[in-house]
């Protein structure tokens, strides 16, 4: 469903961070499934698109397409990307992906379809494993999808962040992009 009658999948632009952060802040405030107590202001998100982008990687948006009158053009449903796994410069071809639905958004497809195109995009871009760190407390439709798509889980890490008066736990999966053992495509990044 990445372009359905009302719904398409675009690159995300700076310009888009007021909704990406209108998305992202109903799940700061109402869930454990980020462990953000705060949410950013979209200058954060802005800054986000440019720097995921910068990189070559992939950070879309799904907007829905739906006639005027019925909801704003160009409306954000939900958005994805991926960015680095950690600093060190040997795990740059590991990137963590993040993606985030408007809750209206949930069960149209539009998970499945941003989180296959941004590996899609992440595979395109060279990059070897991605990891996904999803909140055991609330994120079961996350790990369902990312589990649909090849991710498989390698680990948990129990009561690592504290949120909404409880402690909470992680699940860690991960998705091999390019299986074997040869050299990275592109050795010099």
């Amino acid at each position: 469903m990445p372009n359905s009658p009302t719904s398409r999948l675009r690159p995300a632009t700076p310009d888009d961070a007021p909704a990406i952060s209108r998305v992202y802040d109903h799940w700061v405030r109402t869930s454990t499934v980020t462990f953000a107590l705060d949410a950013p202001p979209s200058s954060y998100w802005a800054d986000k698109v440019r720097d995921v982008q910068a990189h070559g990687w992939p950070f879309l948006v799904a907007v829905d397409d739906t006639e005027p009158g019925d909801a704003e053009p160009d409306e954000i449903l939900g958005f994805a990307y991926v960015n680095t796994w950690r600093p060190r410069a040997a795990y740059r071809f590991t990137v963590e992906d993040t993606i985030y639905l408007a809750p209206e958004a949930r069960g149209r497809g539009l998970g499945t379809a941003l989180l296959a195109a941004v590996l899609d995009g992440a595979r395109a871009a060279g990059l070897r494993q991605v990891v996904c760190v999803a909140a055991d407390d609330e994120s079961g439709a996350s790990l369902a999808l990312h589990r649909r798509l090849g991710f498989r889980e390698i680990g948990r890490l129990d009561a690592v962040g504290f949120k909404f008066d409880r402690w909470l736990g992680t699940t860690v999966l991960q998705l091999d992009l390019a299986p074997g053992d040869g050299p990275p495509v592109s050795a010099s990044r």
